[in-house]
């Protein structure tokens, strides 16, 4: 049955019953509900451990730890405090270890303020710390999403054996809306016998965890690996959303809370007789690149909306190759763009 959830109380819940048992964080606004329920509710569960950590570089150091002996292991933070946890996400992506991890995004850069934006794409998307590695990344726009990309991301994490960021923003965190979430457990799926419990090696192979490798040789090859493992989520994990891009003369593009708002005003505009569609990646990484390109083959002008700079902006412009002229709609610093303005740029570049 569906029940009125706040977004990061959604995602806390949906962790708990995707089977996370340990949850590792440090208050920051806007995700802190999160963090409250994982303090009330994980204690409860058997084997469920939470622990407010004395930083986001302890925190994110727990979970290379908790995740190392075979547990779910998740934290989250917004854009400050995920800045100090990108030593410690390389260090997991290069041991190979299965996390989750979650961005209720804020205005920046710097110390910024509480509001939403969406400015950490790079961060997230770009690797964000030192090394060739990538994190499969999801973007949410609704409440009932954000529960549901949140179990999927332990799933996949277990999979690849790598870590997967939930990419939100203030107003999906804070956001009420109705929502269901069901017990997806499937940890136990997976084999965990790499995981360091110890073992009687007189019986059984030492396992070890580590991603320090000083031969060269063998560190490449540990590269080569990595990169075979990124190419098969690039291939496997593309998730997207279109609507009414058959026939658009005018293509919005835009994730998250940017996409309620460029849905708005397809739906607007349409009514107005524009042509207009809609085109929205779930996953920021991999990026629906060749699905983008099909999506777009008939129309006259693609639009990206982001509460940004122009972040996505550049992956769009990769994938579309100068095929198609690209205008921006953009606010920055928390204010929302606003459907009036897509609209308006949408007659400027000549819908009909």
């Amino acid at each position: 049955m569906k029940k009125l959830t706040k977004g990061n109380n959604a995602i806390a819940e949906a962790a708990i019953k995707a089977g996370c048992r340990c949850f590792f964080g440090y208050p920051i606004t806007p995700q802190n509900e999160l963090i409250e329920h994982m303090a009330k509710e994980l204690p409860k569960i058997e084997g469920g451990v939470f622990v407010q950590a004395e930083s986001e570089i302890a925190a994110i150091n727990m979970v290379m730890g908790a995740s190392g002996a075979g547990a779910r292991a998740m934290t989250s933070s917004s854009g400050p405090g995920l800045s100090l946890k990108q030593e410690g996400i390389s260090f997991i992506a290069g041991a190979e270890l299965p996390a989750v991890i979650v961005n209720v995004m804020r205005a920046g850069p710097g110390l910024g303020g509480i509001q939403p934006a969406q400015a950490d794409y790079f961060q997230a998307t770009k690797g964000g710390g030192h090394g060739d590695y990538n994190l499969l990344v999801y973007a949410p726009s609704s409440v009932q999403e954000a529960a549901d990309l949140t179990q999927k991301a332990f799933d996949r994490a277990d999979y690849y054996r790598t870590p997967v960021m939930i990419l939100a923003d203030g107003v999906i965190g804070q956001m009420m809306e109705p929502c269901e979430i069901t017990a997806k457990d499937t940890s136990k799926n997976y084999d965990k016998s790499w995981a360091v419990t110890g073992k009687d090696v007189t019986k059984a192979k030492r396992s070890i965890v580590n991603s320090l490798y000083l031969n060269p040789s063998e560190f490449n090859d540990h590269n080569k690996k990595l990169q075979k493992k990124f190419a098969l989520i690039t291939e496997n994990e593309v998730m997207y959303e279109s609507e009414n891009c058959e026939d658009a003369e005018v293509i919005l593009v835009a994730y998250g809370t940017a996409s309620r708002i460029a849905r708005t005003a397809m739906n607007e505009a349409r009514k107005n007789g524009l042509k207009v569609g809609l085109f929205r990646p779930i996953t920021l990484w991999p990026f629906p690149t060749n699905e983008l390109k099909k999506a777009t083959v008939a129309t006259k002008n693609v639009m990206v909306i982001e509460m940004s700079a122009g972040q996505m902006l550049f992956d769009v412009k990769i994938a579309l190759e100068g095929t198609k002229p690209i205008s921006f709609v953009n606010e920055m610093g928390g204010i929302l763009p606003t459907a009036g303005q897509i609209i308006e740029k949408v007659k400027e570049v000549g819908a009909n």
